[in-house]
């Protein structure tokens, strides 16, 4: 097996365009069995660069670099959105690389990223919400997530079903334990 090199850091502003690329691109692929293909033909580069570009000055993003200095995935992560879970303060909200840098310590990485500044930050725990049909969601079980809900999603006109996987105490945490 090949290493891969790779660097991880704090996104900024001119990363929106190569996070844009990697948002469309992985979505693409990790969701092309599971949502409709029509829905994934019409992703847009430019409307997720300037979603970048409005949430990288909130914080929390981080981008993987390859040995070149491609952006190769991404992770963000905050405060709890939905106000659904009272247990949990955090959140991730996603982690998503190429297909061609998965299962090479990449998305750990990108996870440690955002788990340590949610510690930072004075967060004591994090949820994450992930499809149920899509095969990552054996990722966040090999970190320690718990299972603590399943809910209802609308997508392209579609119903699925999102786990939300939950860790309850991040101060104790460490991706290296897991």
């Amino acid at each position: 097996m090949n290493q891969t090199s790779f660097t991880i850091r704090k996104a900024v502003i001119e990363d929106a365009m190569g996070i844009a690329r990697v948002h469309v691109d992985s979505w693409r692929s990790t969701y092309a069995a599971i949502f409709p293909q029509e829905y994934l033909n019409g992703l847009s580069y430019e409307k997720r660069e300037t979603l970048w570009k409005n949430n990288i000055p909130l914080g929390g993003v981080y981008v993987a670099e390859n040995e070149v200095g491609e952006i190769i995935g991404f992770s963000s992560g905050g405060k709890e959105r939905s106000g659904k879970y009272d247990a949990f303060d955090g959140e991730l909200y996603a982690i998503y690389l190429l297909e061609e840098y998965q299962r090479k310590g990449v998305g750990s990485a990108l996870f440690a990223a955002v788990t340590t500044e949610l510690k930072q930050k004075g967060y004591q725990s994090m949820l994450v919400l992930v499809v149920e049909d899509n095969y990552s969601h054996r990722f966040y079980e090999a970190l320690g997530g718990e299972k603590i809900d399943s809910i209802e999603m609308n997508m392209a006109g579609e119903k699925y079903t999102e786990i939300v996987y939950g860790w309850r105490d991040l101060t104790s945490f460490d991706i290296r334990n897991q």
